[in-house]
């Protein structure tokens, strides 16, 4: 009874020195979650494209596997159109399933686990995507009909969702580590989505084109499992003062808006706002793209098969590889804010050329310029993160992920309705979309970015000038 009433002494304070990393790591779990997340994406939907082809009759994707489907006819066959258009539909519709259902758990689970601690907060959606993956397998081994992926997706989202495993780590990452090296720590964790979608890509197409779909979903469900089993077991606990506290409460949808409503620094309310939209905005843009890097590679005049399919989606995520490495050589001679301009610049560009891609070279060369894409978001996570106080991490990254959902629900609605509305004139409009709206959260960082410079100069001028005066 004694120990259950002093809870310092079962979590006593770490000094920063002596933190271990193998007990406090998130990143294996962020790592086995996003190779299960990069198994199940790009194939998924292919199996939406080979089942919806097949029940329409569309028999030439497997053939043209061998062949590359590369005559001038495809592009004006009606019923491939068709089935690029159910496919585009489908992926919207299980993406808003996904969204909605996540939507209310991930602002609740979020401030729950500044109080309980983040370790129930990354157990349940790891097992919810666990489970998600077994309804798939459902789906696969019985031919079920495809609205059962929706099924899976409302599951996984009431338990949280990739949004909530997402929040949870950064807020890990923001409970252990200094301010100064936390914009790198996030950087750092961001990179191991990188390294763990490149591996699911490349293994996930090769593994699909010489043994079809189930057996690499059946590794999508052991590395989900494998990373309920570690947050479970293995994961260190990093909120030093937890308390009990009620699950279904009002108060933690409440620590969220207060965030924005009452913040505790002085004038970094409108910081907030317009950090969270830019990141609105950046990460609209990315997930719109990604959603159909697929499609568009599928389709005429590429018609990539599996293969290439998997190296495509490992050179996208090689971007958060390259990205950790130009942040921290750029951060040596620049600010973070103008790191983060350079990736949009990066990003941009890419989104332009694959826009333009009609040739396989030319698509590489599109996802080569990418190179630094991803450095925009550790900088934007991370000066959000200095925002707030320290109990706050996980009601702020609850926000976050809460943005990030509105981001999945924006891109699925647009792009995937943007694409089948615009085959008829530009294939790659939706990207050329894209780049243009990267312009407006480019504005939002820069003008921020001196502001602050002006505020700072002001404030050191009537620092040094205040002795003179006395």
């Amino acid at each position: 009874m004694a120990a259950m009433a002093a809870p310092p002494p079962a979590e006593p304070p770490v000094p920063p020195g002596r933190r271990c990393p193998s007990l406090l790591a998130v990143e294996p779990l962020l790592f086995l979650t996003t190779v299960s997340l990069g198994l199940q994406g790009p194939l998924a939907t292919q199996y939406l494209w080979d089942r919806l082809g097949a029940e329409h009759g569309y028999s030439d994707r497997n053939s043209s596997e061998s062949t590359g489907c590369g005559d001038g006819n495809a592009t004006a066959d009606p019923l491939r159109q068709e089935v690029e258009a159910l496919v585009s539909h489908w992926n919207l519709y299980i993406n808003l399933g996904g969204f909605f259902a996540s939507l209310f758990s991930v602002t609740l689970f979020g401030p729950w686990s500044d109080s309980v601690g983040r370790r129930p907060a990354l157990i349940l959606p790891t097992a919810g995507m666990a489970l998600q993956t077994a309804i798939y397998l459902l789906v696969m081994h019985l031919e079920l009909h495809v609205a059962f992926f929706l099924l899976g997706r409302i599951v996984s989202g009431l338990t949280g969702d990739y949004s909530l495993i997402l929040a949870s780590c950064f807020s890990y990452v923001a409970d252990t580590s200094e301010r100064r090296v936390r914009t790198f720590r996030v950087a750092v964790l961001e990179a191991c989505l990188g390294t763990a979608g490149m591996v699911a890509s490349i293994g996930g197409g090769q593994w699909r084109k010489a043994q079809g779909y189930i057996n690499p979903f059946w590794l999508a469900f052991a590395s989900s499992l494998a990373a309920t089993l570690y947050a479970a077991f293995l994961l260190r606990e990093s909120v030093k003062q937890r308390k009990e506290t009620k699950l279904f409460t009002l108060s933690h949808y409440k620590a969220v808006y207060r965030l924005y409503r009452a913040p505790q620094q002085p004038g970094s309310r409108w910081k907030l706002a317009l950090y969270s939209l830019a990141f609105f905005l950046i990460v609209t843009v990315h997930f719109g793209a990604k959603d159909l890097y697929v499609l568009y590679e599928l389709g005429f005049p590429l018609c990539w098969a599996s293969d290439l399919i998997g190296y495509g989606s490992a050179a996208s995520y090689l971007a958060y590889l390259s990205s950790l490495a130009g942040l921290r050589l750029l951060q040596l001679c620049l600010e973070d804010t103008w790191v983060a301009e350079i990736g949009l610049i990066s990003n941009i560009a890419g989104l332009v050329v694959i826009s333009l891609a009609t040739t396989t070279p030319l698509m590489f060369t599109g996802y080569g310029i990418l190179f630094l894409s991803m450095a925009p978001t550790p900088v934007i996570r991370s000066k959000l993160s200095k925002l707030v106080s320290e109990t706050e991490q996980g009601a702020l990254f609850a926000s976050v992920a809460c943005v990030q959902g509105l981001c999945s629900l924006v891109a699925t609605g647009v792009f995937n309705s943007l694409y089948p509305a615009t085959l008829h004139f530009m294939r790659g409009f939706p990207f050329l979309f894209g780049a243009i709206i990267l312009l407006i959260p480019a504005a939002i960082l820069g003008w921020i970015q001196i502001w602050d410079s002006k505020h700072d100069y002001n404030n050191f001028q009537d620092a040094s000038l205040s002795p003179t005066k006395d």
